[in-house]
């Protein structure tokens, strides 16, 4: 795979499509000059990805209407963010991951400093990170590392002693380069 390719995730390791679970997250945008983008940062003792930073979000329930309302309502579940208080912007480009997800991310504008509460049972803490840095390309570290037997190359942003890597990093990467974002 060629890291500078438009769009990146992890489709390679997927052997049927149609096998794909749904799921959704949301990239919550603060509405400020200067606006951040909220992450949340899962426990050290959680079966998948702990300790891991990702996107407010999860698995696409029954009873969710869509994929906006699942991540809408994985967001309260995981912060405490309000559905109402997120002026959906609308879905980005979906992420396929190679552990089986069609993860489908849903962009939305949120009032600055609200006071979000992250429930301990799926996030240890949140936090926002400037937008201007993790959408600037020169902050995109490419990586490669095995996995499951295959070479794997993934992007990497490093803010304030904070790793966002892997599925997360790969969604930022794809909408900064859909965004056509300037450094």
């Amino acid at each position: 795979m060629d890291l500078d390719q438009s769009l990146l995730d992890e489709r390679d390791l997927i052997t049927d499509m149609n096998s794909l679970r749904s799921a959704a997250v949301l990239i919550a945008i603060t509405d400020r000059p200067d606006p951040g983008v909220i992450l949340v940062q899962r426990p050290d003792y959680m079966r998948n990805h702990p300790g891991q930073i990702a996107f407010p979000g999860g698995k696409v329930d029954p009873g969710d209407k869509d994929t906006t309302h699942a991540a809408l309502r994985e967001a309260q579940e995981e912060v405490s963010l309000d559905p109402a208080l997120v002026d959906v912007i609308g879905p980005t480009d979906p992420y396929h991951s190679g552990s089986g997800y069609n993860i489908q991310p849903i962009v939305g504008v949120i009032p600055p400093d609200l006071p979000l509460v992250s429930c301990p049972e799926e996030v240890d803490d949140w936090f926002e990170a400037p937008l201007d840095f993790i959408f600037d390309p020169k902050n995109h570290h490419a990586h490669v590392t095995e996995w499951r037997g295959v070479e794997r190359e993934y992007y990497e942003i490093n803010w304030q002693n904070r790793r966002i890597w892997g599925i997360t990093a790969g969604i930022i990467v794809n909408l900064s380069k859909r965004l056509d974002w300037l450094s």
